[in-house]
């Protein structure tokens, strides 16, 4: 006896990958319009508009970029420049074969990384009373890249340390090879390829020394020596309204977010 032929009933057709890409793509797309469409009904645009009152934002001028952008610029690259030197120093430090190098460099690094940048101003203040008639050269200026010098420093020291492990230590070999002195050999061989490495974690670096500028305002500056920050805040007090903070911002990102676009390209490259 044959036993009768079943025939395997059809089960569900699946989606092939393309399709599930798909279904996920116009999902996410459904849950964003159903979000805008959340914020642009729910939104009390009446109230937004106090942040983009043109008559205000023209009281800005031209003080934001004669005092407060030209202060902000002016700490921001005397800091940068003050960690560049003692950054690459900490690191030939700390990458040093004499021990006390090693342990000064260490110290100073995870201090400053440790400590929060504001504190790091807010003990400025109080640096005439551990230094009696101590005065940082450039009074206000000098105090504020001092102050950005300390933070940026130890990060930098970090981004050199990691440039100069980088290049090969034949390059170090063959220039020794060839007759060139240890030290001869770092300074011509490799720290400048190592300062080539590290060009796009040190723009970063300066984007970020760029913001942290806008902690100088904790060291009571006069109006004169005011940065994007304190600028933004003293003419929205004054005319009770939000907007120069808003228009500070913007100049803000007038200045990083090309130099976020360098970092990229230079990255890439």
């Amino acid at each position: 006896m044959t036993s009768p032929t079943t025939t395997a009933e059809p089960g569900p057709a699946r989606l092939s990958p393309r399709k599930k890409r798909q279904l996920v793509r116009g999902v996410q797309y459904v849950v964003l319009g159903a979000a805008a469409l959340f914020i642009a009904f729910y939104t009390d645009w009446k109230s937004l508009a106090l942040f983009v009152r043109p008559d205000v934002a023209e009281k800005t001028l031209p003080d934001l970029f004669t005092i407060a952008l030209k202060n902000t610029i002016i700490y921001s690259v005397g800091g940068f420049i003050l960690s560049f030197v003692f950054g690459l120093l900490l690191a030939l430090m700390k990458l040093s074969e004499v021990r006390p190098y090693r342990w000064i460099a260490n110290i100073y690094i995870e201090i400053f990384r440790g400590l929060p940048a504001l504190l790091v101003f807010v003990l400025l203040n109080f640096l005439p009373l551990a230094l009696p008639g101590f005065e940082v050269p450039g009074g206000t200026y000098g105090l504020a890249i001092l102050g950005l010098g300390l933070i940026g420093t130890a990060y930098q020291a970090e981004i050199f340390r990691a440039g100069l492990q980088a290049v090969p230590k034949g390059q170090t070999e063959a220039a020794r090879s060839l007759g060139m002195s240890p030290m001869r050999a770092q300074f011509t061989v490799v720290i400048p390829q190592a300062i080539r490495i590290v060009i796009p974690p040190t723009t970063n670096q300066f984007v970020a020394l760029l913001k942290d500028s806008s902690l100088v305002l904790f060291l009571g500056v006069s109006s004169g020596f005011v940065e994007l920050a304190k600028f933004g805040n003293d003419v929205a007090s004054e005319n009770a309204n939000p907007t120069p903070i808003m228009v500070a911002g913007l100049t803000y990102l007038l200045v990083t977010i090309p130099l976020g676009y360098l970092a990229r390209r230079l990255e890439k490259r």
